[in-house]
């Protein structure tokens, strides 16, 4: 499994793992050896990268912060170089698996993607990489003089496109994953539901 990713994304760094007795049964076909074989690996220069297994459960409760209907339904596997989370969805199956979620803290948005996680990397990344990753927006921020994101930072939007943000390099700037997640899901949370312009107090 995951032969043709490991093809087409081989690994530039590695965040070490807890050398403790850690383990994680996701009881998720292919997600266990996923968080395995890549956990704390970095893709195309912090374009893609595996969470360790000692840091799913952090970003489960991360991502149900801003989206509180997949609470205890989803199990996070990933990110991009912009923060947005990907995760598995115990409530939706794709070819009898669980089926791929992108959670984006800058639209605020779960977006859902017709893949379980082994078609995702084995076919999704690989034929329509730029769709599932942004990765021309990527090239663009990084020929900019743009700084390559470290396991525990993104490159997140000043104000987030939700709140009328502009979709733009000059939007953007490095930021800690955690902080960032954090403000965006209050966020998210506090404009659930709002009519279009409606005064949000930041």
């Amino acid at each position: 499994m995951f032969e043709t990713f490991r093809k087409n994304f081989p690994v530039d760094s590695m965040v070490p793992t807890d050398t403790g007795n850690f383990s994680l049964d996701t009881k998720v076909s292919g997600l266990n050896e996923l968080l395995t074989s890549f956990g704390g690996a970095s893709f195309k220069h912090g374009l893609y990268r595996i969470i360790r297994a000692q840091d799913v459960a952090r970003w489960n409760a991360r991502v149900s912060q801003g989206f509180p209907e997949f609470t205890g339904r989803i199990t996070c596997f990933a990110y991009d170089w912009q923060g947005s989370a990907f995760a598995v969805d115990t409530g939706r199956l794709e070819q009898g698996e669980p089926g791929v979620v992108m959670f984006e803290p800058d639209t605020g948005e779960a977006l859902q993607i017709p893949c379980n996680v082994r078609t995702f990397h084995d076919i999704e990344l690989i034929e329509d990489e730029d769709a599932a990753l942004a990765s021309d927006g990527y090239a663009m921020w990084r020929e900019a003089g743009g700084a390559e994101p470290a396991y525990a930072q993104c490159i997140g939007s000043k104000k987030p496109l939700f709140l009328g943000g502009e979709d733009a390099i000059q939007n953007l700037e490095l930021s800690d994953l955690e902080v960032y997640w954090h403000i965006m899901g209050q966020l998210i949370a506090k404009v659930r539901g709002l009519p279009p312009g409606t005064p949000v107090r930041i």
